[in-house]
């Protein structure tokens, strides 16, 4: 049998932060000690106290199963009542409005592959998430870039969006605080 990559991997090329992440690694082993300010992964291991609570749970018998897909339920309650306090967000239900994820790689791609269908256009900010891109192009959209500035405090130019054809868009991601600027004095109101 001739193992062959599915068509609807064309055009999409390897994933941003993998390429980088093997060039910061190729620069280390030649001896350049670059300073990885990119993913934010731990470096260092969790406190003693963490280790512990997490060895005493995982021992207990009730605790070896599958999780239900939608999380915890005191987890999405704590992350209602988070965006309560912070944001005065104001009557999420938790059992119908939150979903724990193991990343946004995950929701983005389950966002695009329910929603998309072939020709669908959807806009992306320009700088923006590379994922927003390669999961819409792997669920057959089509993406159209919106420019985001500094002068514009890395919002979106909704005045400008509407002079554009938006019939076959389907869908807008817009994220918040801005990924790769951090901002977070966006107001989209």
């Amino acid at each position: 049998m001739n193992w062959t990559v599915s068509k609807r991997l064309d055009g999409i090329g390897e994933y941003y932060f993998s390429t980088k992440l093997r060039e910061v690694d190729e620069l280390n082993k030649a001896g350049k000690q670059i300073i990885n300010l990119g993913i934010g992964s731990p470096d260092l291991p969790p406190h003693p106290d963490v280790v512990k609570a997490l060895q005493e749970e995982a021992s207990k018998e009730n605790q070896h199963a599958y999780q239900s897909y939608k999380g915890v339920p005191a987890l999405r309650e704590a992350i209602a009542a988070w965006y309560q306090k912070y944001f005065k967000v104001e009557g999420i239900n938790p059992a119908t409005e939150i979903l724990p994820l193991l990343g946004s790689k995950e929701g983005i791609m389950h966002i695009c592959m329910t929603y998309l269908n072939e020709g669908d256009q959807v806009l992306i900010p320009n700088p923006g998430y590379p994922t927003y891109t390669s999961a819409v192009k792997l669920a057959g959209g089509t993406p159209l870039y919106y420019e985001l500035t500094a002068e514009n405090s890395w919002a979106p130019d909704f005045e400008n969006l509407e002079k554009s054809d938006l019939s076959k868009v389907k869908l807008m991601w817009v994220n918040y605080p801005h990924m790769p600027t951090e901002a977070s004095n966006i107001d989209l109101s």
